[in-house]
């Protein structure tokens, strides 16, 4: 993972945030062809899922809190998993080729790694979020 020597003031800062972007916006494009576009429980579920990556981080970030934050990341974390049981439905049903299907599961294993890390890394820092007094930005990574 890449070293950010910046310090984050916004959820848009955050690489994690953005990977979950891409992720979000891959998964809309997908899901907009051929039989996936058709099959609307499957469809809503997994672009709910991607989006819920993404919202989860922000909404954990602008609580200003680490422990709430902390919690957040766990939700995204676990949402990412929801996406990728959805991406083998839909490689089961013929909606994803084998590559694509792969590129998907790659995303969301690195978005779900960095998620695992960015929750040790907040764990051992003395970062406690903006709502505390005495708490500066998060610092950046080391």
């Amino acid at each position: 993972m890449e070293k950010e020597n910046k310090t984050v003031k916004k959820v848009e800062d955050l690489n994690v945030y953005n990977r979950a972007r891409i992720l979000t916006k891959s998964i809309y494009e997908i899901t907009r062809t051929g039989a996936f576009s058709k099959d609307f429980g499957l469809r809503d579920q997994i672009r709910r899922a991607s989006v819920s990556i993404m919202s989860n981080i922000a909404e954990g970030f602008e609580r200003g809190g680490k422990a709430e934050f902390i919690m957040f990341l766990y939700i995204a974390k676990g949402s990412c998993g929801e996406v990728r049981a959805q991406l083998q439905v839909a490689l089961d049903q013929n909606y994803l080729e084998q590559a694509a299907y792969q590129n998907f599961y790659d995303q969301c294993n690195l978005i779900n790694g960095m998620i695992a890390n960015f929750i040790s890394y907040l764990k051992q820092s003395p970062y406690q979020g903006i709502k505390y007094k005495q708490s500066q930005p998060l610092p950046p990574k080391p």
